[in-house]
C-alpha cells in the first residue's frame, strides 16, 4: 500500500510530459512560422539570384 501511495505522489513522470508538450508545441509553432514565411524567402531568393545571374552575364 505505501509503494502505491509513493507511485501516486511521484511527480517525475509528469514534468517529463510536461517537457514533452512544451518541446511539441514550440515544434508547432516554428513549422508554422517557416511555411508563413517560407514563400517570401523564396521568392527573396529568386529576385537575388536573378539579379547576380544579370550581373555575371553583363560582365
Amino acid at each position: 500500500m505505501a509503494r502505491m501511495l509513493r507511485l501516486m505522489r511521484d511527480e517525475a513522470g509528469a514534468t517529463a510530459i510536461e517537457y514533452g508538450l512544451l518541446a511539441a508545441l514550440i515544434a508547432v509553432a516554428a513549422i508554422t512560422a517557416m511555411q508563413g514565411f517560407g514563400s517570401e524567402f523564396a521568392n527573396t531568393f529568386n529576385t537575388a539570384s536573378g539579379s547576380m545571374a544579370t550581373a555575371n552575364s553583363s560582365a
